[in-house]
């Protein structure tokens, strides 16, 4: 699932996935909870171009639900580019 937003200059795509992987076979298992990454680049360019970077959210547990790591991965992005992670 991916969620997109621009924030001072930069578009931010929220990558939420299911922690465990789907077996062959099975069902999606939503249990195990889900993780989160973001993809960061500037608002003008393409997500696939060379500017564009990909950070996975840390945690030491997978989030509970969707929404909390949609909110987690929007307050990490936010965090790199105010802290200038993503200059030079």
């Amino acid at each position: 699932m991916t969620t997109s937003r621009l924030y001072r200059g930069f578009e931010i795509d929220l990558l939420v996935y299911p922690h465990r992987a789907t077996r062959p076979g099975f069902g999606r298992d939503y249990d195990e909870g889900f993780d989160a990454s973001v993809r960061i680049c500037a608002a003008e360019t393409t997500t696939d171009g060379p500017q564009s970077r990909v950070f996975r959210v840390p945690g030491k547990r997978p989030f509970l639900n969707t929404g909390d790591a949609r909110r987690a991965s929007a307050v990490y992005a936010e965090l790199l580019i105010d802290g200038g992670e993503l200059r030079g």
